[in-house]
């Protein structure tokens, strides 16, 4: 068991804002006969018209002698590219802040990928939140948002500048704590693992407590749904197998321990 600490900072709870939102069954294609059971056993995660409530989490890492990590920089604030569908402002840095922790403390983010949720919150007001930090991006995920050009590219990767530290691989971010590709959800995606398979803070391989229900659902807004169901499968099943621990943003509780059935599993887990 690992002596490094994980705590999980929740930057905000909504919907899926109108841009994006779409009936349940198809957010979730291959999932219409799970919505039953889903809405009596995880309320939490619908909302009084049956929208997906979702969370977003961040997660601090630290590393007794070693870096203190953030995976994933939330919403941002109100003018950040997460603003057209989630509800921001975030509140990231109160809660970095209620911890003792400086913006200027952080010294490695790990950004899972470059969707605006996950990044939005790395820069304001033109300037990095986070000027210490080297910013870890698979050079992949990079490659492939520059090609598509838009928000995230030109209000937070470039402005991150030489900041931004792009990889390819596993990258060892302190002993027993590595970055890994995950791809599937974008092709550059990439999870933190601790460990072997003790803790891995997943991003968006998960997304819905119907993807631990049935891992082959897929989500409409992957960019390669086979390829992120086979990951996700893979990474459940690795879990599962060494009694692990799920970290991942968007779902009720941001620590689930993956069982052979699926559980709500524990509400809560700080210190790993």
């Amino acid at each position: 068991m690992s002596n490094i600490e994980i705590v999980p900072l929740c930057d905000a709870i909504g919907p899926m804002g109108a841009s994006l939102r779409r009936p349940l069954p198809e957010t979730f294609p291959g999932s219409d006969a799970l919505w039953e059971r889903l809405r009596r056993e995880t309320p939490e995660v619908f909302g009084p018209d049956g929208e997906w409530i979702l969370r977003f989490h961040c997660f601090v890492l630290r590393v007794p002698t070693g870096p203190t990590i953030l995976v994933d920089t939330g919403l941002g604030p109100e003018d950040s590219p997460a603003a057209s569908w989630a509800p921001v402002p975030g509140v990231l840095p109160t809660a970095l802040a209620d911890m003792g922790l400086a913006p200027e403390d952080i010294d490695v983010v790990v950004l899972t990928h470059l969707h605006s949720d996950h990044v939005g919150g790395a820069v304001a007001k033109g300037e990095p939140v986070f000027p210490n930090a080297r910013h870890l991006v698979q050079r992949a995920e990079l490659d492939w948002l520059e090609s598509g050009g838009g928000p995230v590219l030109d209000d937070v990767v470039r402005p991150l500048g030489p900041l931004l530290d792009p990889v390819t691989g596993e990258t060892t971010l302190a002993p027993a704590l590595k970055a890994v590709p995950t791809p599937g959800h974008t092709p550059g995606h990439q999870s933190v693992v601790l460990g072997d398979m003790e803790l891995v803070v997943a991003g968006d391989v998960v997304l819905h407590p119907v993807q631990l229900a049935d891992p082959s659902v897929g989500y409409i807004y992957d960019d390669d749904a086979e390829k992120a169901a086979a990951t996700r499968t893979a990474l459940l099943a690795g879990l599962r197998e060494h009694d692990g621990v799920l970290a991942a943003p968007h779902l009720p509780a941001p620590f689930i321990r993956v069982l052979d059935a699926w559980t709500s599993g524990d509400k809560a887990r700080g210190d790993v």
